[in-house]
């Protein structure tokens, strides 16, 4: 059986992985409320009429659409530089933060402010290449 040394600083990885699990719950919570509030039954995914709902929505399934990538890179990049993963998954969610209040405000062009995060995900994309180059030994 193969083993994997972990790091002992790749418990930062693992805290950033839990605070965006949490971090997509609140979001998830934030659309049941919306659908309560604003009469969207499931298995609606947009309503017709309700901007608020749209937004609330938008700023969970755009959450949702990029959060496996980034848990891949944080994980397998963490394997090689821990912190440096954690800082970049940090930042990354604060950006998630920032882009879900930005849609919060019901104006959907306030999400702008959060375009900084994917700046974040190439870091983690580059450390994991790092990662990857190191393990095979090439370059």
């Amino acid at each position: 059986m193969a083993t994997i040394a972990v790091h002992p600083d790749f418990a930062y990885v693992i805290y950033v992985v839990l605070a965006s699990w949490l971090w997509v719950g609140y979001l998830t919570l934030c659309v049941v409320l919306a659908r309560k509030k604003y009469n969207v039954p499931y298995p609606t995914m947009y309503s017709d009429k309700c901007l608020e709902f749209n937004c609330i929505q938008r700023a969970h399934l755009n959450t949702l659409e990029v959060y496996p990538q980034f848990l891949v890179l944080l994980l397998l990049g963490g394997l090689h530089l821990p912190k440096l993963s954690a800082v970049f998954g940090v930042i990354y969610l604060i950006n998630r933060i920032i882009f879900a209040f930005g849609y919060y405000t019901f104006n959907p062009a306030n999400r702008r402010y959060g375009a900084f995060g994917f700046l974040a995900l190439v870091g983690l994309a580059v450390n994991t290449a790092m990662f990857a180059v190191n393990i095979s030994g090439s370059v």
